[in-house]
């Protein structure tokens, strides 16, 4: 079992940053790869970034690249989602995930373990 928390969420004005992190605890050492994904009100969850816990290995969805980066601190066990450049369509709950499983993924079904979320608001 690996336990996520999120925090970092807030509300922001459009062109603000903010920084997510993603506390991991449990059988930490399972993990492959973190993710972060996001929900806004009336969508389906979708894929916002994810890093490999052993080499770092990035990937991003479209509309982020340039403005978030993922890392992670392995001696905290923490993943971290620094958001630049925010706009309104950013708006969403963000949600860490943890794969047990080796090899990354973009998709929901790919991640095991799930946070709670934590809510972003961009206003314009």
């Amino acid at each position: 079992q690996v336990q996520l928390v999120e925090s970092g969420g807030g509300l922001v004005q459009a062109g603000a940053s903010l920084r997510l992190s993603c506390a991991a605890s449990g059988q930490t050492f399972t993990t492959y790869t973190m993710g972060w994904f996001r929900q806004a009100p009336g969508k389906e969850r979708e894929f916002v970034a994810s890093i490999t816990w052993g080499g770092g290995t990035t990937y991003y969805t479209d509309s982020v690249k340039g403005r978030f980066a993922i890392s992670r601190d392995k001696a905290k066990n923490t993943v971290y989602l620094q958001m630049n450049s925010l706009k309104p369509e950013d708006t969403a709950v963000y949600y860490c995930a943890a794969r047990v499983v080796p090899g990354t993924s973009t998709q929901i079904s790919g991640f095991r373990y799930w946070g709670q979320g934590t809510q972003v608001t961009v206003s314009s």
